[in-house]
C-alpha cells in the first residue's frame, strides 16, 4: 500500500512574527533614511552676502505684523505672510550694511493696509538716505492706487508697457442686508449705546443706506487718508497736491504712459531694460552677472541673527510685543489668552526697561479687551507701556491702547470707534413660515428663555440695553483715566466716530504720529538706553516649512508655489466669516473692514 505523504500544516504566528519584525525593521530603516535626507536638505548654512549685492524686494503678498508661514487645509494652500517688523529691521540692516548697494523692488498685488503702506515708504526713504538706490518696477496687470504710494518713494521707477493704472481716489463701498431679512422673515434686534449714532456696525441689519453720521464720519476720514497719499506722493515726486487731485477727479491716469506723462512713474520699460539700468549701477557688464539677494531671505536672517543673540549672552532693554487681528478670548487672531501672557512675560522681565505695544486690530470682544487692558495697565506702573497703532486700533483695539503713556499713530492710522454694540437675531417668524417650524418651552422665571426664536420684550432689551450702556460708560471712563480728560470729553469724541491717526491726535486721542520704529525711539529715550537691544513677542521662530519656500522662491526652475489657491475676495469673505465664531458677547468693534486696493 502506497502511504500518503501528510501535509505538515504552517502555524500562523510562526508566518506573522517574522514578518512583523521585518516589516518594522524595514520601516524604521526608511524612517531613518528620509530623516538623514530631511536634515541635511533643512541644515542651517552660514548666512553671507557676497559683495556690490542688490537685494530684491517682492511686494507680491499680504504684509501682517508677524512673519508667519503656514499650510491652509481649507484652502489646501500655503500662507506665506512677511512681518511689517521684520521688512523694516531688514532695511535698517541694510542701510548700513557695505556690501548692499541697492533695493530692485517689484510690485504685484501688494496686500497691506494704508498705514502699513506709508511705514514701508518711510523705511525706503530712509533707506535712499544713506546714498544707496531703490528702483521700482511695476509687472503686473494693473497697478493699484496702493503700489503707486509706496514706489513712489523710489528714487527710479517703471512700468510694463502694457499695464493699467488705477488712479482714481478712494472709494468705500457697504452691503446692507434688511431687505434680504425682510425676505426671510429675519428681524435683527440691535443695541446700541444710547449715543453711539456713530456705531455704523449694525446698520446693514436694519437699514437699506447710510445714515447721516455714519455717511459723514466716512467722508471725512476717506478725505483725510486721500489727502495724506496725495502728500506723500508729491513730495517724493516733486508734484503739486492740487494737480495730483485734479488727475484723479477726471480719470486722465489710466495706463502707465499715462502715468510717466503725468511724473506719476519715471518711464515705460520692459523689465530687461530694468535690469540693465540696475546693472549700470553696480558697474556690472551684464544684467546676468548682478548680485541679487532675495529681500525676504535678507531681512529673516538679519531679523533671526539679532533675535537670536536674547536666547545666548546677552539680555533685552525693549521689548515689542506684536499684536493683530480680531480680539476675543482664544483664537487665531488677537487672543487676550496669548497677549495677556507676552505682556506679563515684558512686565517681569527686568531687563525690559519699556514695552512697545503694537496694536492693528477692530477690536471685538468686549470681556478680552479688558483683559488685554487690565495687563497693559498694570505694566505700565511698572515701566512705560508705548503704543504703536498699525492699520486700525479702533474700539476695542483702542480700548487696550488707552492705559499706555503715549500712543502713536500714523496719519492714515484708523482709530477711535469708542463704542459698544450687541446685535441678536430673531428667527421665531422665519422657522414658522418658511419651515413650518414652531416652539414651546416651559420655564421657571420670567426671562430664562432668551433664546432667537422669540422676540424679546421691551423689558427684556432694556435689560440689555442697560448692559450696553454700562460698558460704554466703563469705555469712557477707562479712556477718560488714560488720557487724562474727563469722561464728558471723551463721550463728545466717541460716540462710536471713526478717525484717522492725524484726526484723533488733533482730538487727543493719540499724541504723536509716526510708526513702529518711531514708537522704539521713543521707548529707547524714555527709558534712558544708551544701546537699544529689542526683543520681539512672540519670539521669532524660522520653520523648515519656511526655508524650503524661501529655497523654491529663490530657484531658478518651473516649480512653483502658490502662496494661496484661493482667490484674495474669497479668502477676505472666508476670514470674515471665521471671524464671525468669535462673536461672543457685547462687541467693542470696527463699524466695518477698510480695505484700499
Amino acid at each position: 500500500m502506497e502511504k500518503k505523504e501528510e501535509k505538515k500544516k504552517v502555524s500562523f504566528w510562526r508566518i506573522f512574527w517574522p514578518s512583523l519584525v521585518a516589516a518594522t525593521v524595514v520601516s524604521l530603516g526608511g524612517l531613518l533614511f528620509w530623516f538623514i535626507v530631511i536634515g541635511s536638505l533643512f541644515k542651517e548654512e552660514p548666512f553671507e552676502v557676497k559683495d556690490k549685492t542688490v537685494l530684491h524686494m517682492k511686494l507680491d503678498g499680504a504684509i501682517g505684523e508677524r512673519t508667519d508661514t503656514s499650510f491652509d487645509p481649507n484652502s489646501l494652500s500655503v500662507n506665506d505672510q512677511l512681518g511689517l517688523a521684520t521688512i523694516l529691521h531688514g532695511l535698517r540692516k541694510a542701510k548700513v550694511d557695505k556690501k548692499i548697494k541697492g533695493i530692485f523692488l517689484e510690485i504685484d498685488g501688494l496686500n497691506c493696509g494704508l498705514a502699513s503702506a506709508r511705514e514701508l515708504r518711510k523705511g525706503i526713504n530712509d533707506f535712499e538716505s544713506s546714498g544707496k538706490f531703490v528702483v521700482a518696477y511695476y509687472k503686473g496687470e494693473y497697478i493699484s492706487t496702493k503700489a503707486l504710494y509706496v514706489s513712489s518713494a523710489a528714487n527710479e521707477s517703471y512700468g510694463f508697457p502694457t499695464s493699467n493704472v488705477q488712479f482714481l481716489g478712494l472709494g468705500s463701498e457697504r452691503m446692507f442686508y434688511k431687505k434680504l431679512f425682510d425676505k426671510l422673515d429675519v428681524e435683527m434686534q440691535v443695541i446700541r449705546g444710547s449715543n453711539n449714532d456713530f456705531k455704523s456696525a449694525v446698520e446693514p441689519f436694519f437699514l437699506e443706506k447710510m445714515s447721516d453720521s455714519a455717511r459723514h464720519q466716512a467722508q471725512v476720514y476717506m478725505d483725510g487718508l486721500w489727502n495724506d497719499m496725495l502728500t506723500d506722493i508729491a513730495k517724493d515726486r516733486k508734484l503739486d497736491v492740487v494737480a495730483l487731485d485734479s488727475i484723479a477727479s477726471k480719470a486722465e491716469v489710466r495706463d502707465v504712459r499715462d502715468a510717466v506723462e503725468k511724473k506719476l512713474i519715471g518711464g515705460v520699460k520692459y523689465r530687461d531694460e530694468v535690469l540693465k539700468i540696475i546693472a549700470k549701477k553696480v558697474k556690472v557688464k551684464k544684467s546676468s552677472n548682478i548680485e541679487f539677494m532675495s529681500f525676504t531671505k535678507y531681512a529673516k536672517n538679519r531679523f533671526k541673527e539679532d533675535q537670536k543673540r536674547f536666547e545666548e549672552d546677552e539680555d533685552p532693554n525693549i521689548a515689542v510685543i506684536l499684536a493683530e487681528g480680531g480680539i476675543s478670548t482664544s483664537g487665531d487672531e488677537m487672543s487676550s489668552k496669548e497677549i495677556c501672557k507676552l505682556i506679563r512675560k515684558a512686565r517681569e522681565e527686568k531687563s525690559v526697561k519699556a514695552v512697545v505695544f503694537r496694536v492693528n486690530s477692530p477690536g471685538g470682544s468686549a470681556l478680552a479687551s479688558d483683559e488685554i487692558w487690565r495687563e497693559v495697565q498694570l505694566t505700565n506702573k511698572k515701566k512705560p507701556v508705548i503704543v504703536s497703532m498699525g492699520d486700525v486700533a479702533a474700539s476695542g483695539g483702542y480700548y487696550v491702547a488707552a492705559p499706555a503713556s503715549i500712543i502713536f499713530a500714523e496719519p492714515t492710522t484708523i482709530t477711535g470707534s469708542i463704542g459698544v454694540f450687541g446685535v441678536i437675531p430673531f428667527t421665531g417668524d422665519m422657522l414658522e413660515n418658511k419651515l413650518g417650524i414652531t416652539f414651546d418651552c416651559v420655564t421657571t422665571n420670567k426671562h430664562s428663555s432668551m433664546t432667537t426664536n422669540r422676540r424679546l420684550t421691551d423689558g427684556e432689551m432694556t435689560i440689555i440695553q442697560d448692559e450696553v450702556d454700562d460698558i460704554y460708560s466703563q469705555f469712557l471712563k477707562r479712556v477718560a483715566t488714560g488720557r487724562g480728560l474727563t469722561t464728558d470729553d471723551v463721550n463728545v469724541i466717541a460716540r462710536g466716530r471713526v478717525w484717522t491717526g492725524r484726526d484723533a491726535m488733533r482730538v487727543g486721542l493719540v499724541d504723536k504720529l509716526g510708526g513702529l520704529e518711531d514708537a522704539i525711539d521713543y521707548a529707547v529715550k524714555k527709558a534712558k538706553i544708551k544701546l537699544r537691544k529689542v526683543v520681539y513677542y512672540p519670539i521669532f521662530e524660522e520653520n523648515a516649512l519656511e526655508v524650503l519656500l524661501q529655497e523654491l522662491d529663490e530657484a531658478e526652475s518651473n516649480v512653483r508655489v502658490e502662496k494661496s489657491g484661493m482667490p484674495e475676495e474669497l479668502r477676505n469673505w472666508y476670514a470674515q466669516i471665521r471671524r464671525l465664531e468669535d462673536f461672543h458677547g457685547i462687541q467693542m468693534r470696527l463699524p466695518y473692514e477698510l480695505r484700499i486696493y
